[in-house]
């Protein structure tokens, strides 16, 4: 499978989950989640996939510090329905990096390792877009996800729109999803405009 080379340059998340732990799913419950497995998630990437990954990124760093964070232990609220927008888009992309399960999810075992009802929607008390919530010490952090904070190239607009009627050669439909990545690229790559991103 061939894919853009700039995904492997994407820093993953080494997290450690008590269930697979204890079914011995991983070695001591260590989960190595990358950036191309959120696309095989999503079916694509763009800027929602990758502001997801970055929110994730941010709330972990914010909650754990530099302690390794933990999966199926955050509760992830969104202001909005899921069918808002790509909101549903970005939490299903948190829910499988946190290990969090909407009203479908996993119950647990012997009462614990539930899942179920870790992400939830319309929660209406929430400020920002997304509040992340620890379930051990209930400490907790809002965020928004802000991707005009890295514009798209000016020509992707009309490169999109002739590419979706047909009419796009086959050079401006590749000098299309060149720029269209750009900008993921630009965005997932330089840590250093993550808090712009997911403020």
């Amino acid at each position: 499978m061939k894919y853009p080379s700039f995904y492997d340059n994407v820093e993953p998340f080494v997290l450690q989950d008590a269930l697979s732990d204890f079914l011995g799913a991983t070695q001591d419950g260590i989960i190595k989640i990358n950036y191309l497995d959120c696309v095989k998630l999503a079916g694509h990437s763009c800027p929602t996939v990758a502001g997801a990954y970055i929110l994730a990124k941010i709330a972990l760093k914010k909650l754990y510090g530099q302690d390794m964070g933990q999966r199926s232990q955050i509760k992830i609220e969104f202001k909005e329905a899921k069918e808002h927008q790509v909101t549903g888009v970005i939490g299903s992309v948190l829910g499988f990096i946190l290990g969090a399960g909407d009203s479908g999810g996993f119950t647990g075992i012997g009462g614990k390792f539930n899942r179920r009802d870790l992400l939830k929607y319309g929660a209406e008390d929430v400020k920002g877009m997304v509040r992340f919530t620890r379930l051990d010490n209930g400490e907790s952090l809002t965020l928004t996800l802000n991707t005009s904070a890295v514009p798209g190239n000016p020509n992707m607009k009309v490169l999109m729109q002739k590419t979706l009627t047909g009419q796009a050669s086959s050079e401006e439909a590749q000098e299309f999803k060149k720029l269209w990545q750009s900008r993921v690229e630009y965005m997932l790559t330089n840590p250093q405009i993550w808090e712009e991103i997911a403020c």
